[in-house]
């Protein structure tokens, strides 16, 4: 019997990148889907080139989407892409919603089309939870989105329940909340801040211009993250699990951290700026992740603080070159 096929889609991306190289120490064969670009953007996945395989698909096309799953004849297929930057989703409510939540129809209309036995996993966000109706949220936390990503991701997170109850299909969701990395787009807040920590450290910066520091996230780091994924295809029964680190932590927490660790007073450096205040808020969000705990036998590993200081030695480094 030959390897194992995975097909990811966002292979591109932070989790899609770290997804790759865990699958090929599994000992899969790799297949990564991507647009069509004009200039393409591989520097996550740089290093491993020679080990995966590319193909051209695109979620808006259902046809493409069908050849893709006809030529790499994957077992598994994970459905990373995605608009993934939630203030984007307020610019582009529209593309945010084809991609992340029609997008997931089409792949698993494909699947249903053209292989049943096809294992799906669906990445399914904490932003769905939003303005929370419990603390902490746990599988069954009534969801309550507050950005046009949060909703998209509630449609893609449904349409993969009812095509795992309607036709059988092996569909799972994993709802994880925010996982960051040195791989992380700078767009968002925990590499915002560190890599702003590495500019004022090497005196590239003066300041760095953040909005609410009283926000709160269960951050975890997306390297554990991956392998709960895989887990999750790999049992008996599919099912949907909170991937989390059960642990809260502010904006202004995650500052100190990434400050303190580069030998600087953030109080100093750091300005608010209601520019990049949302327009609803999400305030806390953090998970309970017993389940993945007691089923997939899943734990975090790198705790937040780790993770921070991971990220600020890898911006400074980075940034020294």
């Amino acid at each position: 019997m030959g390897k194992k096929v995975a097909l990811i889609t966002g292979i591109t991306g932070q989790d899609g990148s770290y997804l790759a190289e865990f699958l090929l120490e599994q000992g899969y064969r790799v297949f990564g889907m991507v647009r069509r670009a004009s200039v393409d953007k591989f520097e996550r996945i740089s290093h491993l080139m020679d080990k995966i395989e590319l193909v051209q698909g695109d979620l808006l096309d259902q046809f493409s989407l069908i050849s893709v799953l006809k030529e790499t004849k994957p077992q598994e297929v994970y459905n990373l892409a995605a608009q993934s930057f939630v203030p984007t989703s307020w610019a582009q409510p529209v593309l945010t919603s084809e991609f992340t939540a029609i997008g997931v129809t089409k792949l698993l209309e494909s699947i249903r089309l053209v292989d049943r036995s096809i294992r799906f996993y669906q990445a399914s966000s904490s932003e769905m939870y939003g303005k929370v109706r419990e603390t902490p949220q746990t599988e069954l936390t009534p969801f309550y989105p507050r950005s046009p990503y949060g909703v998209s991701k509630v449609y893609g997170h449904y349409i993969t329940v009812n095509y795992r109850e309607s036709y059988g299909l092996f569909a799972v969701s994993g709802i994880l909340f925010n996982h960051e990395s040195p791989r992380r787009g700078l767009e968002f807040v925990t590499r915002k801040v560190t890599d702003g920590v590495a500019r004022i450290k090497l005196g590239m910066a003066k300041d760095i211009k953040l909005g609410n520091l009283d926000a709160k996230r269960d951050w975890g780091f997306a390297g554990d993250y991956v392998k709960a994924m895989w887990l999750m295809l790999q049992q008996p029964k599919p099912d949907d699990y909170v991937i989390a680190t059960g642990k809260t932590h502010s904006v202004r927490e995650l500052v100190q951290v990434a400050f303190n660790h580069a030998g600087m007073d953030w109080e100093k450096y750091v300005k608010v700026d209601s520019a990049f205040m949302r327009p609803a808020e999400v305030d806390l969000l953090v998970g309970d992740a017993s389940k993945a705990d007691r089923v997939l036998g899943w734990k975090p590993r790198v705790s937040f603080e780790e993770m921070i200081c991971m990220m600020v030695d890898s911006d400074i480094k980075r940034l020294s070159c």
